[in-house]
């Protein structure tokens, strides 16, 4: 009964769901007669779907009546009914403590909502409170970064205001020379700047340390002063080696740094003491070096009498020709050793006066000029460094430091010069000194130190005008010389061509270095004029062959000093070698004359013939012929032995006698083969003479042995 009452409980809530789910029955078809097309279709549709069933099928092919089969079924059913009844009703235990099981289970489920929304509401709770936190955190970094800038601030505030007792311990107590006050120095020099620039700004503060730190600026400086001043002092000593207390001073340059920033009188004044002071210092130091150095120079000098075209007198003879004491006297003309100055003893060490005299050792002006401006060079460029990095100045400013230090002592050294090459006559000494001004100008151009270029263009102008007035004095005394007033004349170089030629070569080896054209134009018109000088001389010779003599002499003599110095590519050396090749030509052809002219104009007659067509003249030379050729060969070996012999004696440079007798007995060859030539035409061909011929071959051998081998 529990069951059945079970089942009559659950079947209308079964039927209510069916309901729910498949929908309302069917319509009634008296209210809807206009669905009964739609339900007939419907009604065939499931009678097609239940044919095609198997089990139909094969009731149908067994021919089983439906209605016996419906019944069979509905009886099925209807057990199949009863028996779910009774499992439900032998389950309604299990039901009801399902039933009771999960009305539990909704109970908890329901107690578990309400604690997962009040977890919801706790969480949301929650993150508010994290948003909170995180607010309080931007603003707390935000304090806390406002104080570290104004804890930065403020203890850098700090730190230049506050006077720590080391620091006034320090620069009260400490000597100046020591690591620690320099370096408490430095800082109470930042606190002062910094004092400066917080009271520019108004800070409160720094009255409470300013007058403490004035009181220390003042105690400084005071010690800075003493110090600075007995080093300036200490340059006026005797023998003192002014350059210590320089570098002494260089490694406490903050001290003058310290007092041009908090102290301008102070360091001016400690600045005009050391300008009074070095300058004193330098203007004695120079002034007493330059009249040592001229104490030591060479006792005769060049006089306005030592030009090339003065007469070669016998007092004047062994002042440039014999060799007297170098110690005593300098060369005029010739440059010897005295181009050092320039080379291998530019940078030298500087000449020491009383070593010098101890030594009896004497030396050209151009060396004590290198000497004196060589110091000058090396003093000016370590004064003008010293003062830019101690006074710390820089361009002009740095120009006229300089010039207050080293003016008097510039001043005086072109004094000295003004007065000295006023009554120079040494053209290569001036010359030797332009030279050594423009190196030393490069120098320090190269160290960077343009403090001397103006006194450097000053002598240069001083100079330049000097050398070209001697050498147009040397030029004029050339052009005034008469050769009938030098006395007796032979056939040797003469003295005046030697000076041009010793001279010449020594400024243009000068000149090559620093090449100036007004030089090389002076240098030309002197060459001029020792040419136009040499024609003349040679002009007082009676006969030509003694001319040829004098001018290849004198040639080979100028052209042979100038290539011992100057290039070959020089002007001068090109124009003398051009002049000595024509000279010794025509000498050749004046030398082959006397022995062998008969045959010499009877070669160059018949080629002129021969030339015209017109040999037939020659058929009357058949005596002429016969004799030129039997005298050549009787007298060509005696002839070529006195023409060597005279050609050796006429030439003093064995040289060039040597390549003349070679170039005259290859002339001579020349000429013997062209007369070879000549005898074997048709109107000479049958001439008995030909057989006196000598072979061409043989006459080179034989001519070979009177060459002189030199």
């Amino acid at each position: 009964m529990a069951a059945e009452a079970a089942v009559r409980v659950l079947e209308p809530p079964l039927e209510a769901e069916l309901e729910a789910e498949l929908g309302p029955g069917p319509p009634d078809p008296e209210l809807d007669l206009g669905g009964e097309d739609l339900v007939l279709d419907e009604v065939d549709v499931h009678i097609q779907a239940n044919l095609e069933d198997a089990l139909v099928q094969e009731a149908l092919k067994t021919g089983v009546d439906l209605r016996e089969y419906s019944k069979q079924v509905e009886l099925e059913l209807q057990e199949v009914e009863r028996a779910s009844i009774r499992d439900y009703i032998k389950e309604s235990e299990n039901i009801a403590s399902l039933h009771t099981q999960i009305t539990a289970c909704d109970a908890i489920l329901e107690r578990m909502q309400q604690m997962l929304s009040s977890f919801q509401c706790d969480l949301s709770s929650i993150s508010s409170e994290i948003r909170t936190l995180q607010e309080q955190s931007v603003a707390m970094n935000l304090r806390l970064r406002n104080r570290r800038v104004v804890r930065r601030q403020l203890g850098q505030l700090l730190d230049e205001l506050v006077v720590p007792g080391t620091m006034i311990s320090t620069i009260l107590e400490a000597p100046v020379t020591s690591p620690e006050f320099l370096e408490q120095l430095q800082e109470l020099n930042a606190k002062i700047n910094s004092v400066k620039e917080e009271a520019f700004r108004e800070t409160m503060a720094c009255a409470d340390v300013q007058h403490v730190l004035e009181k220390l600026k003042i105690k400084a400086v005071t010690k800075i002063r003493e110090f600075v001043l007995q080093k300036i002092y200490s340059f006026r000593k005797p023998m003192t080696n002014y350059q210590i207390p320089q570098d002494v001073l260089l490694k406490y340059r903050f001290f003058y740094q310290f007092l041009l920033a908090n102290e301008r009188t102070v360091a001016q004044e400690l600045r005009e003491q050391y300008v009074d002071t070095m300058s004193k210092i330098y203007l004695s130091y120079f002034k007493s070096y330059t009249s040592r150095l001229m104490k030591i120079q060479y006792e005769e000098v060049a006089e306005k009498d030592d030009l090339m075209g003065v007469e070669d007198t016998a007092k004047k003879a062994p002042r440039f020709f014999s060799k007297p004491s170098l110690k005593n006297r300098n060369t005029v003309f010739t440059l010897g050793n005295r181009g050092a100055v320039i080379g291998a003893e530019l940078e030298a060490p500087i000449i020491v006066p009383h070593a010098a005299q101890k030594s009896d050792l004497r030396y050209p002006f151009e060396s004590l000029f290198r000497s004196q401006h060589y110091a000058l060079l090396d003093n000016s460029c370590r004064e003008f460094l010293f003062l830019c990095d101690f006074f710390m100045v820089a361009g002009p400013s740095a120009q006229d430091l300089f010039n207050s230090v080293m003016g008097k002592t510039l001043t005086m050294f072109l004094k000295h010069m003004e007065s000295y090459v006023g009554d120079c006559y040494d053209a290569i000494a001036v010359f030797l000194c332009v030279h050594l001004v423009l190196r030393f100008k490069a120098i320090m151009a190269k160290r960077n130190v343009p403090a001397v270029d103006r006194y450097w263009d000053t002598l240069l102008e001083l100079l330049w005008p000097r050398f070209e007035h001697i050498l147009e004095l040397n030029i004029q005394s050339i052009q005034s010389t008469d050769p009938q007033r030098l006395g007796f004349l032979d056939t040797r170089p003469h003295y005046i061509t030697r000076r041009y030629a010793e001279f010449s070569s020594a400024i243009v080896s000068i000149n090559q270095t620093f090449p100036n054209e007004k030089t090389n134009a002076l240098l030309g018109q002197l060459q001029v004029e020792v040419e136009n000088f040499v024609l003349r001389v040679a002009a007082e010779f009676s006969s030509r062959k003694e001319q040829l003599i004098f001018l290849i002499n004198n040639y080979d003599m100028m052209l042979g000093v100038l290539m011992e110095r100057a290039v070959e590519e020089s002007k001068e050396v090109e124009g003398f070698q051009q002049l000595l090749s024509a000279r010794t030509q025509e000498f050749i052809e004046e030398l082959l004359a006397p022995p062998f002219g008969g045959m010499i104009s009877f070669v160059k007659e018949a080629e002129a013939l021969l030339e015209k067509g017109q040999m037939e003249k020659l058929r009357g030379e058949e005596a002429r012929v016969t004799q030129l050729a039997r005298g050549f060969s009787s007298s060509w070996k005696a002839s070529v032995e006195a023409l060597s012999q005279d050609v050796m004696r006429s030439f003093s440079n064995f040289k060039n006698g040597t390549s003349i007798i070679q170039g005259a007995l290859t002339q001579l060859i020349q000429y013997y083969h062209r007369f070879h030539k000549l005898l074997a035409l048709p109107p000479l061909r049958a001439l008995p003479a030909r057989a006196d011929l000598i072979n061409l071959h043989h006459l080179m051998v034989e001519l070979k042995k009177h060459k002189p081998n030199f």
